[in-house]
């Protein structure tokens, strides 16, 4: 019996020994892939070791461990499905025994407890520590930074717990609820990351129907379009003349004092834009014909399909929502994994809905960059601020956070959620859900249906050569003269 004893704690703890090493393996390719995206935005510095060096080193290393956060979140639920389905498939193979429900339980805690730490703790440590000059009259230097750190943190800390305090108060009068306001671990944690659950939730309703119309803009940038009724060698013609004729401009206006200024500036705005339109067209001129008139269609048909089948789940869910409560989302406390399918077509929806829930993380981040409210942190190579970049990796982290839990509200899988993203309170409110399918499924139609529209209506006018009728509002010259949008000048 005590041998018995002696094999069981021995394979427990193997079993958590191995768990350990392919979480650290898995946490390692992240943390190494997210270090290499962000040196790559990150504004390149001087090599002169000071305290803003070191500073800026320790940020670097924290946005880089919550971005390695954010993608375990987004590959959170999709490796869970496909670890569900492979063990559905090959239940006795012993070369995927390590693939168990405890690995994928413990995976869904660690990227719980990360997240809520990379959100409260390491990047607001961040940002203060990047923006500390350390108190006054005290000695400057690392030490004294930190020290005023750790005091804003402190003082943050008491805002939010007071802040979620009296709405807690407000909202729940019970007795039950009002002794539980003191308990920090089991209330106030839970309670505050609901909280921010549903607001990442509502920001990736916000960004990703704007993302999936953004989608098509962006690949119609990436890729080379086919010339239906185009004649680039006209345009191109056209361009180099506008090209001159700025040239010209820009040459003449360096004599002239007052004309050095704001209008050279414009003149050289103006040029930047024209070479770039050449560019493009002459980009476009020497593509080969199977990319302009095969892989521009199927790549856009693609992003159609996906679009569209995304819809039809949300709706799909909807009406499931309506006729079975079964429907709505809830987490699962059921350590193993591979009791049944949740795909009804097996392995072939599994990847499917893999494929989705990767098409929406996209699309939201595109669409997340799209909004005028965020543009100012958009990242730019080389030339990234390290507070941009902490910006960037909060949003992205709440964007990813929420992922699992937008895929299982739409319907997009029917995967339970384990460990706490399954306790948020909101999950349980039908009105709730109800209400984000619908207007998921609005405002993504919507958008779509705008941008198709409008696409048409500028590609016939396009075609039509109506599209050069249009007037002209450039700033005016300082001179006689007066330049107009595209490029050429005309007389008063």
């Amino acid at each position: 019996m005590e041998e018995d004893d002696v094999t069981i704690r021995e394979q427990n703890f193997h079993s958590q020994v191995r768990e350990y090493i392919i979480c650290f393996l898995l946490f390692a390719i992240l943390y190494i892939v997210s270090y290499c995206i962000i040196t790559r935005y990150k504004r390149k510095s001087d090599d002169h070791e000071d305290e803003d060096a070191v500073v800026n080193r320790i940020s670097l290393y924290l946005c880089t461990f919550t971005l390695a956060v954010s993608g375990g979140a987004v590959f959170l639920l999709p490796f869970s499905i496909i670890s569900n389905e492979i063990l559905l498939s090959f239940p006795q193979n012993y070369y995927i025994q390590w693939l168990n429900g405890s690995l994928i339980h413990g995976l869904w805690n660690l990227v719980s407890l990360f997240s809520n730490l990379c959100l409260f703790v390491l990047m607001p440590f961040a940002y203060f520590f990047l923006e500390s000059e350390g108190f006054a009259g005290s000695k400057k230097g690392i030490k004294a930074r930190i020290l005023e750190t750790f005091v804003m943190l402190f003082l943050l800390a008491l805002l939010i717990l007071g802040i979620v305090w009296v709405a807690s108060a407000l909202i729940d009068n019970d007795a039950a609820s009002m002794e539980s306001l003191y308990d920090l671990w089991e209330f106030y944690l839970p309670y505050l990351y609901s909280c921010i659950s549903l607001m990442g939730g509502l920001l990736l309703l916000m960004c990703t129907p704007v993302g999936l119309s953004r989608m098509f803009t962006v690949m119609g940038q990436l890729l080379v379009k086919p010339t239906i009724l185009e004649d680039l060698d006209e345009q191109i013609y056209c361009i180099h003349l506008q090209e001159e004729t700025l040239q010209r401009r820009l040459n003449g206006s360096s004599t002239n004092a007052y004309a050095r200024g704001s209008f050279a500036h414009q003149l050289n705005k103006e040029l930047d834009n024209i070479r770039n339109q050449r560019n493009k067209l002459e980009r476009r001129k020497k593509a080969s014909g199977w990319e302009k008139n095969l892989l521009y269609p199927i790549v856009m048909l693609i992003l159609l399909t996906g679009t569209t089948i995304s819809v039809l789940l949300v709706a799909l869910n909807i009406l499931y929502l309506l006729v079975d409560e079964t429907a709505m989302p809830k987490g699962s406390t059921d350590r193993a994994i591979r009791n049944t399918s949740l795909s009804t077509f097996g392995v072939a929806q599994a990847v499917l809905e893999i494929i989705l829930m990767f098409y929406l993380m996209v699309s939201s981040v595109v669409g997340f960059y799209s909004l005028r409210v965020f543009e100012g942190l958009t990242p730019r190579k080389d030339d990234t601020t390290m507070t941009t970049i902490i910006g960037c990796c909060v949003s992205i982290l709440v964007l990813s956070s929420a992922l699992p839990v937008m895929s299982r509200t739409l319907g997009i899988t029917r995967f339970d959620l384990l460990g706490d993203f399954g306790r948020f309170n909101w999950l349980g409110n039908f009105y709730i859900v109800l209400s984000y399918n619908l207007l998921f499924a609005v405002v993504t139609t919507l958008c779509l249906v705008r941008k198709f529209t409008s696409a048409v209506r500028e590609e016939l006018l396009k075609a039509l050569g109506l599209d050069k009728l249009q007037l002209s509002n450039s700033p005016t010259d300082p001179e006689s003269g007066k330049l107009s949008a595209n490029g050429h000048q005309k007389t008063l």
